[in-house]
């Protein structure tokens, strides 16, 4: 075998590789939906693999990026669950998607290239913190009570 075939080989299980985990993504981000009601959600949870479709999932990621921003602001004003942002994630997902974007430019692709891997995997935590706190129970609504029993 000689050194073309081989490097063929291993580009070939860094794509599939690359494939997989973005497939695990995707399918995270349509989990994290479905855990919103139906009435919060402003994307249903499979439209998000769209992202899959080449050129289209460049935009669509934005449309992801907010769309999940908006969904988790709602749920969590739903389930008065107290957050810091009332789009939660939807700042660091605009910096990801615009550093993808740049990924289809040639040279300065390879400039975006590290920025994006470091983006997506924390902006992937920060979502996956947002859906650890859509399993915790409803916080308690605020109900005046008379505390001397009167």
């Amino acid at each position: 075998m000689d050194n073309v075939s081989i490097i063929r080989i291993i580009a070939g299980i860094f794509a599939v590789c690359g494939l997989a985990v973005g497939m695990a993504y995707i399918a995270f981000l349509g989990t994290v939906l479905s855990k919103c009601s139906p009435s919060s959600r402003t994307m249903s949870p499979g439209s998000v693999w769209f992202l899959l479709v080449p050129l289209v999932g460049i935009v669509w990621n934005f449309l992801v990026v907010f769309a999940l921003a908006d969904s988790l602001g709602n749920e969590f004003r739903l389930r008065n669950i107290p957050t810091i942002d009332s789009k939660p994630g939807k700042s660091l997902g605009i910096a990801m998607s615009v550093l993808g974007a740049c990924m289809i430019i040639p040279f300065v692709n390879l400039l975006a290239i590290l920025p994006y891997l470091i983006l997506w995997i924390v902006y992937w935590v920060k979502i996956a913190g947002y859906s650890r706190l859509l399993n915790s129970p409803a916080a308690p609504t605020l109900v005046s009570a008379n505390p001397q029993g009167n």
